[in-house]
């Protein structure tokens, strides 16, 4: 089967979408934010009536006993105590039972997916078991002081996890048992029933960069899966679920059947790439749920989606799956059976999508869903498609428009929360934060929050309990092509002569207080 053609993706969303962009009145939305433009520049961009917090950066301390971050002399014992190089948020997990003293708390995940010798380290000259500890997550703790999420700094649950740490291999495939490392994490979700899933990109170029520097990661068999953890047990070793399948997993979204077996959604995140799903044999709540179940890979076909067995080692395409168009980020919608789907683009659309899921019957496990187009990326003259056909609908005159969107996150008031990442290349604006309801007559119509530095891209979204503080990533700023450590596109956050650009974890919240959102 080929990639979706441009007609079918527009034909998905409903005729109205063909229709050409016109000047739209004021929207009826279900938030806060105005049209506004998204410049290129050195510094990033808010919306009015927001405010961000700088929380985290690159070489900042995570576990306790971190050393100060030295830019110009890397070390794997430093690297492997201290905030990454690369940054994308990837959920909140909230305890489910609360704290004695009556105080909210919560664990946030941030991943470290890459690292880029020429930006991290002075010369350019790779540092492979550097680079082993730079990547990988870093677990940190949430605490809700007065009006505020703070993150707590050497908190219970904090951690690193690097190329260095323990983990146990489980299910079919799960050979010798054990295996250090996790490498290259590219997405990631707490579950329904407790834990967090972290779920490995394509190990390729990590094994080939370093299995030379260090023979444990030789073995290219150990890793590209998904890991599960308990986020509130800091001992807590990651299992690699087997049974989920390996590949180069994009992202990961969690939910329940409505018998109570666990539903795994993943996304294969290079061009070409499939969406894919596992259900398990018994019900989540049963230790090692994960290690036994059927994987499915989607068909789509106009506006059906149906899932066809996958089994285990076929190739996806023979199987009848629809390869896409990079598909990445997955966001599940806390009160309704859907899914929002990222589909970052490819050269027939370099701009990328993202389309709606939604689950038949309210069951994550049904054999079939509807599929919608949420929005066509790119800018409305060259392409980009926003909007109903309501009344009110259509991209606001003025505003910025996403292109590449690669990360999702959807709110319990229905808006999906969507960022984008050109890999650095920069063009007529910066790449963005935007909000974008799901249902009423503002949907399918992005607004910005927020906009990058130069050559910067977001990196994931999630939301605290409450939905009064949204964090997310600006991962890799400044770094565009022909640029190097020694001469960056920007020098954000700091701005300070010889200190490079820093991936940053970002807090915003209403400066009015209340949801993020409005």
């Amino acid at each position: 089967m080929t990639m979706p053609s441009r007609r079918q993706i527009l034909a998905a969303a409903g005729a109205a979408a063909l229709a050409p962009p016109r000047p739209a009145p004021a929207q009826i939305r279900r938030h806060d934010l105005d049209p506004m433009p998204l410049p290129v520049k050195q510094d990033d961009t808010v919306a009015r009536g927001y405010r961000r917090d700088l929380l985290l950066r690159w070489g900042d301390r995570v576990a306790y006993d971190a050393p100060r971050w030295e830019p110009n002399l890397p070390r794997p014992d430093a690297a492997a105590g201290q905030f990454g190089w690369d940054a994308r948020v990837a959920a909140v997990a909230v305890p489910q039972r609360q704290a004695a003293d009556g105080v909210p708390r919560a664990v946030l995940a941030v991943l470290h997916p890459t690292v880029d010798p020429l930006m991290a380290w002075p010369g350019g000259v790779d540092r492979p078991l550097v680079a082993a500890a730079m990547q990988g997550a870093s677990l940190l703790n949430l605490e809700k002081q007065g009006s505020g999420w703070v993150v707590v700094d050497g908190g219970y649950q904090t951690r690193r996890l690097h190329g260095g740490t323990l983990c146990r291999l489980s299910g079919p495939y799960a050979g010798a048992g054990s295996v250090q490392g996790l490498l290259g994490l590219r997405g990631g979700c707490t579950t329904p029933w407790g834990t967090l899933l972290l779920a490995e990109g394509d190990p390729a170029p990590w094994v080939a960069r370093l299995g030379a520097a260090d023979g444990r990661f030789a073995n290219a068999g150990g890793f590209g899966w998904v890991a599960e953890l308990d986020p509130f047990d800091p001992g807590a070793v990651p299992t690699k679920r087997t049974a989920l399948g390996r590949e180069a997993h994009g992202d990961v979204a969690a939910a329940l059947a409505r018998d109570g077996r666990a539903v795994v959604y993943m996304t294969d995140g290079r061009p070409g790439g499939f969406l894919r799903r596992f259900v398990s044999n018994g019900p989540a709540t049963v230790p090692g749920a994960l290690d036994s179940g059927a994987l499915s890979v989607a068909r789509l076909d106009g506006g059906r989606l149906e899932w066809v067995p996958l089994p285990p080692g076929a190739d996806a395409t023979a199987a009848g799956g629809s390869p896409l168009d990079t598909p990445f980020g997955l966001g599940l919608d806390p009160n309704a059976p859907r899914l929002v789907l990222c589909c970052h683009g490819s050269p027939d659309r370099p701009r990328g999508y993202v389309l709606e899921v939604s689950v038949a019957e309210g069951d994550d496990a049904a054999a079939a869903a509807a599929v919608r187009t949420l929005f066509v990326a790119g800018a409305p003259s060259g392409g980009g498609r926003y909007g109903a056909g309501e009344p009110g609908a259509g991209l606001p005159p003025g505003s910025a428009w996403p292109e590449n969107p690669a990360v999702a996150a959807v709110d319990g008031r229905g808006r999906a929360w969507i960022g984008t990442d050109r890999a650095g290349v920069v063009g007529a604006q910066a790449d963005g934060l935007f909000v974008c309801d799901l249902d009423g007559p503002g949907r399918g119509v992005p607004l910005p929050v927020y906009g990058a530095p130069r050559a910067g891209g977001i990196g994931g979204a999630a939301l605290t309990p409450d939905g009064e503080v949204l964090f997310a990533a600006v991962r890799h700023p400044g770094a565009e092509p022909g640029a190097r450590f020694e001469r960056p596109g920007t020098r954000w956050p700091e701005f300070a002569p010889g200190v490079p650009p820093r991936s940053s974890l970002l807090g915003f919240q209403r400066a009015a207080g209340g949801p993020v959102g409005g």
